[in-house]
């Protein structure tokens, strides 16, 4: 493999592993907060994928299907927490984590009901790519790496620097002294879904763009999602981005050495000598949201 092959791959894969953090950043405010990883943040983003395609058949521009698909995914996040995960929050989080397999499943069912099997694609205006010595970039990955990167930021800002995103940290750090000490638990807790099921449904939105829009991908980018939040330490934001990119450049590294359809085996075989050497993720030092 020549340096600029290299290059070329490890660019793809930083783009690859900001998709699947956006994913597993979504998976892992839910569950530092709410205590289980939620299984259907992949087909809550494929709901906003397919939000966002809608959108811009009917019109729209890109940046208004972005906010379909965060709207779309926002309010069947907070509908999921309130009709199902809210009743389950006193019970051990298996409970919890079935149901979400389940929903997953309802609502990978219902969009192939409602909109079949076919593959959609975005459609982006034709660009030429951009070469910098010998890296040839795609305009398109690169707005999806700045989109990923603006929203991973915005979401940490608003969880450092703003009421509601103390009021989450106090909630993950101790639930009992966060309530006795006045916080509003359902507010507090209809807004992380909110910026849950946001992220997520972004997240779908970026993988349509940048490859095809079709019921099971979010199910596809699911696996690696969840691997990135072990790999990161569960319930760990910024770990869990990091994990994704450690994934997505494991992935397409490993791509001339296994071939395209087993560089998804690779994420796993990382995830998997990363818990056995350091079984509380590689970034244990500041677990929960904090």
């Amino acid at each position: 493999m020549t340096w600029a092959s290299f290059l070329n791959l490890a660019f793809n894969g930083v783009v690859e592993g900001l998709l699947v953090g956006l994913l597993a950043l979504a998976i892992s405010l839910a569950f530092g907060v709410a205590r289980f990883p939620n299984a259907s943040a992949g087909d809550v983003a494929t709901l906003g994928a397919y939000a966002g395609w809608s959108t811009q058949i009917a019109g729209g521009t890109m940046w208004l299907a972005g906010l379909g698909a965060m709207l779309a995914s926002a309010a069947c996040s907070v509908v999921l927490w309130w009709v199902v995960f809210r009743r389950l929050a006193e019970r051990q989080g298996v409970y919890a984590l079935i149901a979400s397999i389940g929903l997953a499943f309802m609502l990978r069912a219902s969009l192939t009901f409602f909109l079949g099997h076919d593959q959609q694609v975005f459609q982006m205006p034709i660009s030429r790519g951009i070469v910098v010595g010998p890296l040839r970039i795609v305009p398109t990955d690169l707005w999806v790496a700045v989109t990923s990167l603006a929203a991973m930021a915005a979401t940490f800002i608003v969880l450092k620097r703003t009421a509601v995103g103390r009021r989450m940290r106090a909630i993950a750090d101790n639930p009992e002294l966060a309530k006795a000490s006045g916080i509003p638990a359902t507010q507090t807790m209809a807004a992380l879904w909110c910026m849950s099921g946001a992220l997520a449904g972004l997240s779908g939105l970026l993988l349509g763009i940048k490859t095809v829009v079709m019921p099971e991908m979010g199910w596809d980018m699911l696996l690696p999602a969840f691997a990135a939040t072990i790999l990161g330490t569960i319930g760990n934001p910024l770990g869990a981005v990091m994990g994704g990119i450690v994934i997505g450049l494991a992935q397409e590294l490993s791509t001339p050495f296994v071939g395209f359809t087993y560089k998804i085996a690779i994420g796993f075989f990382v995830m998997l000598l990363v818990l056995l050497v350091r079984p509380e993720g590689i970034f244990s030092a500041g677990r929960k949201v904090r």
